[in-house]
């Protein structure tokens, strides 16, 4: 089993302020143990020739005991302490011209390779990795050049993506290898940065656990029914703002969604109620079903028969820590990172917030948020 890449400043910006949210559903706490078994990390990396994927579990983060230690030494610190279990997350990244300069990786598994990972550490490696960049003055110019994989290069075939890549790290000459390799008897994922002039070395070892490659079944997304409102918000009207003024009132937000591009946001007590208005929102009817967007995190929806229903409504009612939990991407990722987002409502079933990188060929995330139970009487939709 073999595993290694050559990573530009860009991209390890662009992985750490993808895992920043996500590590926060898990919150830490997990780890390898003496005996190379995971302590709960919650968070299981594939990789393969062509992409890179993420799946994390809201509340997995750790193991505490009775005392409220954690197993690690110290106070839990998991995604249940923030009201996060309950809650999946699922990215995908392109491998090849994505996130790596270049990559090699080799398996008996069809040259899959599945393991678990404190992405908590993981996050510390990456942050670590970027300010030692940052100190030796590396990372100033790269932060003004754009991903290799840039849609403009994509479409007019100018230039290959790899071949961008490479001009631009001879340039900036410096490089993180990251790889899989064995640190104190135990598997590690290592980033490894350097300068060509010897000016920087520096080194991380985050401890993996090996799964088999068939494990990674047990990792894929929820399957959830055909959404009943889809919209797609502007990138300049976050929700993050409205819900973590609402969750600082109402344990629960109640989402009154409708085809025709509107949303409402409400709570309502015996001392308050607030409602919340969106409007001009885009309405997605047939994106989940003709292969934009990757089908939303692969195509995981049934029954499309309403979809061209354009007063179709919907009502769900959420923990507002959960929802909070899952726009947390809206403070630690800079606009221009995002190329869109999307809300979708699967009546007492499921929320899924859908977000596409930008570059759009570069990759996605997307959370799946349970739903308390409503029944009809309680489907007032405003």
């Amino acid at each position: 089993m073999r595993f290694k890449s050559r990573m530009a400043y860009e991209h390890v910006q662009l992985l750490h302020n993808l895992i920043v949210p996500i590590s926060r559903l898990t919150g830490g706490g997990g780890g390898i143990g003496s005996d190379g078994k995971s302590i709960g990390s919650g968070t299981t990396i594939y990789l393969d020739p062509e992409v890179l994927r993420i799946s994390a579990r809201g509340g997995a983060g750790s193991r505490v005991d009775s005392g409220g230690a954690s197993q690690l030494g110290g106070t839990g610190s998991g995604g249940s302490d923030h009201g996060t279990e309950g809650i999946a997350c699922f990215a995908e990244l392109i491998s090849t011209n994505g996130i790596f300069l270049d990559h090699k990786i080799e398996s008996i598994a069809d040259n899959v390779i599945v393991f678990d990972i404190d992405l908590v550490q993981l996050k510390t490696a990456l942050q670590s990795t970027l300010q030692s960049l940052g100190e030796s003055g590396g990372g100033e110019s790269a932060r003004a050049a754009p991903l290799h994989n840039s849609s403009e290069d994509a479409r007019e075939g100018k230039r290959s993506s790899r071949g961008s890549s490479s001009s631009y790290f001879h340039s900036s000459s410096f490089l993180v290898v990251m790889k899989l390799a064995k640190r104190g008897g135990l598997p590690c994922l290592c980033l490894d940065s350097s300068c060509a002039d010897g000016s920087l070395d520096v080194h991380h070892a985050v401890p993996v656990r090996i799964l088999r490659a068939q494990e990674w079944q047990n990792h894929l997304p929820p399957i959830v029914n055909t959404p009943d409102v889809q919209l797609e918000f502007q990138l300049d009207r976050p929700l993050r703002p409205v819900v973590e003024r609402l969750k600082s009132i109402s344990p629960v937000i109640y989402l009154d969604g409708c085809m025709t591009g509107e949303l409402v946001l409400r709570i309502d007590s015996e001392n308050v109620a607030i409602r919340t208005f969106y409007d001009k929102l885009i309405p997605r009817f047939n994106d989940a079903h003709d292969g934009d967007n990757d089908d939303i995190a692969n195509g995981n929806y049934r029954n499309p028969q309403h979809w061209k229903d354009s007063s179709k409504k919907c009502t769900l009612k959420v923990d507002s820590k959960k929802l909070s939990a899952t726009l947390q991407w809206q403070s630690s990722m800079s606009r221009g990172s995002v190329s869109s987002y999307i809300l979708c409502m699967i009546e007492n079933e499921m929320m899924v917030v859908h977000v596409v990188l930008n570059p759009e060929d570069v990759g996605f995330f997307t959370y799946y948020i349970p739903v308390h139970y409503m029944s009809p009487d309680m489907m007032e939709f405003g």
